[in-house]
């Protein structure tokens, strides 16, 4: 039972800082201890270093003798290949969905996607999530398991920087824009424009990764933290214990 207390206990703290770090609240080059962790959310020190270590094989974080933890910086050599697979999935998806016999029920996309420009969700955050679940849904729909289950680890890798893309009025209004014509190839089964229209979709989300600077994510952050406490020692102390610890 202890063991199992002890991995509920470090699958908690996981999404907790994946989350800060998707966020804004953690980025590239912040550094903090295990016993800040520990001490923040109430737990001990062994739930904190699986959460850390687990996060450091993702690739989110890396370790150093004396000075604890650190978020790693934005690798962007690494980011144009996550892009660069997520195009072969992303497509290989579409592709087969359009040349299905099945009916696909892509119902609550048309019902987000295709609306009016009145209509449309304007928060940051939410557009992000969103636009994820757009993607995840057509690869999903597709019904190949392996294929969802490669995009899901994509979707993991790249969120700190797709979610930036939205912090701009004219990308939201791209986005929506791009999402509604790749819809209406798609519920035409006209995969040869689907394709077409997703890797030009996508290959704009890479070029824009380009732009970003810390001068951006420093913005990012001051947005989405501007009523949370002050941080401490680069961790941000706003979100309080892990429930159940």
């Amino acid at each position: 039972m202890a063991a199992r207390r002890v991995n509920q206990l470090a699958e908690k703290v996981y999404v907790r800082i994946k989350a800060e770090i998707a966020d804004f609240r953690l980025l590239p080059g912040d550094r903090f201890t295990e016993t800040e962790i520990a001490e923040r959310y109430a737990v001990s020190r062994t739930p904190v270093r699986d959460a850390l270590y687990r996060l450091k094989h993702e690739g989110f974080l890396e370790v150093a003798f004396r000075s604890g933890w650190r978020v790693l910086p934005l690798d962007f050599a690494r980011f144009d290949e996550l892009y660069d697979l997520r195009v072969v999935v992303e497509c290989a998806a579409v592709e087969r969905l359009c040349q299905s016999d099945r009916e696909f029920d892509l119902e609550a996309l048309k019902a987000i996607w295709l609306v009016a420009p009145a209509q449309r969700e304007t928060s940051a955050k939410e557009v992000a999530k969103l636009d994820e679940a757009f993607h995840r849904t057509l690869v999903e729909a597709a019904g190949n398991r392996e294929l969802a289950r490669v995009h899901a680890d994509v979707t993991e890798k790249i969120r700190v920087i797709r979610r930036l893309d939205f912090l701009k009025e004219q990308r939201i209004a791209a986005t929506y824009e791009e999402h509604a014509k790749l819809l209406r190839q798609i519920l035409r089964h006209r995969a040869d424009q689907a394709v077409m229209l997703l890797r030009a979709h996508i290959t704009h989300s890479k070029q824009e990764v380009r732009k970003i600077t810390l001068h951006m994510l420093h913005e990012a952050r001051v947005l989405h933290t501007a009523t949370e406490r002050p941080r401490r020692g680069g961790v941000d102390l706003a979100l309080g214990r892990i429930s159940g610890a």
